[in-house]
């Protein structure tokens, strides 16, 4: 449902996951790639006793399970709510959910926060510099 909406209302893409379209594309084509990585590897090391192919179908596509991460992300609603909105149960919308999680954040940035927490020092220049910034938060 959320997946379809973007796809037909592109424009509305940032209001539902905080990324534009073109974010959102960018990071499809990333995350996939990354996803066909780990199911290669997985593969390999696979010992099989059924033909390749074989077992229950993914219920959502790829794209559709990316962007349920970041509805998620986003908008914070309870995984029963979530898989009502993606046409899954609330265990296949946790499970997907938490699939996700590692891969996005493998692909994209860490914040500078974290990228510094390890380091006391750098740790209070941070903290320092940001202190002098205002943060403003858009909600409904």
């Amino acid at each position: 449902m959320v997946f379809d909406y973007i796809q037909k209302y592109p424009h509305r893409t940032k209001q539902i996951l905080g990324i534009s379209y073109e974010q959102l594309q960018s990071l499809l084509n990333c995350a996939i790639k990354r996803h066909q990585e780990i199911k290669t590897k997985l593969q390999s090391r696979k010992i099989r006793i059924n033909a390749a192919g074989g077992g229950r179908k993914e219920l959502l596509s790829t794209g559709e399970q990316v962007c349920l991460c970041l509805f998620y992300l986003r908008q914070m609603p309870t995984f029963l709510v979530l898989g009502m909105l993606f046409g899954v149960s609330k265990t296949e919308a946790n499970d997907t959910f938490h699939y996700w999680i590692p891969i996005l954040r493998d692909i994209l940035p860490s914040s500078l926060l974290e990228q510094v927490s390890n380091s006391e020092s750098e740790l209070l220049v941070v903290q320092e510099v940001l202190t002098n910034f205002r943060l403003l938060v858009d909600s409904l």
